[in-house]
């Protein structure tokens, strides 16, 4: 029997796993990959009796590989809140779904471990941009105000770390990031003891002085797009700026495109933050567009796709940009 760690390489991924081996450890292969890498279930060559957790990647992006390693026999533990599209019906497969607008797969796993690495939990939700049940968990956990501001920093640049093109534009490789996650049952002191953290940490600091610089291509009360340029700040940068642009005009959505040098844009959307709806509408009206109601995306929306783009951007979110 082989046991397989499948997870998303952003901060939720990293953090639902975390919680769970620190709970239920085992021997695994673990495959993750870039943020927007999420047909990882398709990487796995199952046979019957094979053990298969998938974290925080949409089912639907990989429901035939989920048909198929079912068919082979495989148990699959599944823990998402993305769109799941339908989901199979097979005895092998022990499936927690969750696509509420204020949950995050480390606040699914949470619920399921009953708070017993509720730490790693905040993590992932401050990382995944959702601040108020991050927050409301840790003081039910008994952290203070500074021990929060200290883990939501953790979850930013856990969460930016996954963001690029090439897994070259990354610090580090996801898998790589959880191994040295791994051994601390409390994130406080990986923030401590962990030297590969103050690097992340600066390379996020110097990432984000730059993003602070770029001005609105065009914007209105309801919505603002922001182009940025085919470079590697830019492309690891991408889905944090879009989270503190968020987070700084909470009645506005927000797109930003990176340009990927081959006449497509890689698009991060959020929807307004005080109404988290509606990302996700928008961007599945293009290929290779998905996410959530929150936050969503387009892997490459071509060129002349733009103009189409930013009116459905308007309709979804009201205001002429």
């Amino acid at each position: 029997m082989t046991c397989y760690d499948i997870f998303n390489g952003d901060a939720d991924g990293i953090c639902s796993l975390q919680q769970l081996r620190l709970q239920y450890p085992r021997k695994a292969l673990r495959i993750s990959g870039l943020k927007r890498d999420i047909d990882l279930l398709q990487r796995v060559d199952a046979k019957e009796g094979d053990e298969i957790t998938v974290l925080d990647v949409s089912l639907e992006k990989n429901h035939d590989a989920l048909v198929e390693v079912l068919a082979r026999g495989a148990r699959v533990f599944y823990a998402d809140h993305h769109y799941a599209g339908d989901i199979p019906d097979s005895e092998f497969l022990d499936c927690h779904i969750d696509v509420a607008a204020n949950t995050c797969t480390s606040l699914i796993i949470n619920n399921l471990l009953d708070n017993a690495q509720g730490r790693w939990a905040v993590v992932g939700a401050y990382g995944d941009n959702f601040d108020q049940p991050a927050s409301e968990l840790g003081t039910s956990l008994g952290l203070s105000t500074t021990d929060l501001a200290d883990l939501q920093q953790l979850g930013i640049c856990l969460n930016y770390n996954g963001y690029g093109f090439e897994l070259e534009d990354l610090l580090f490789h996801p898998v790589d990031l959880f191994a040295l996650v791994h051994p601390f049952p409390n994130p406080m002191d990986f923030i401590e003891d962990e030297p590969a953290y103050a690097d992340l940490l600066a390379q996020y600091q110097d990432d984000m002085s730059r993003a602070r610089k770029a001005r609105a291509d065009s914007e209105t009360s309801a919505g603002a797009v922001y182009m940025l340029p085919n470079e590697a700040w830019a492309r690891r940068i991408v889905g944090v700026m879009g989270n503190d642009l968020a987070k700084q005009f909470p009645d506005r959505a927000h797109a930003l495109l990176v340009d990927m040098g081959d006449g497509h844009h890689r698009v991060s959307v959020r929807a307004p933050y005080n109404r988290k709806d509606g990302a996700d509408e928008l961007c599945r009206q293009f290929p290779s567009g998905g996410g959530r109601k929150a936050a969503a995306g387009i892997n490459a929306l071509a060129q002349s796709s733009l103009a189409t783009f930013i009116e459905k951007f308007n309709a979804q979110f009201g205001g002429a940009i």
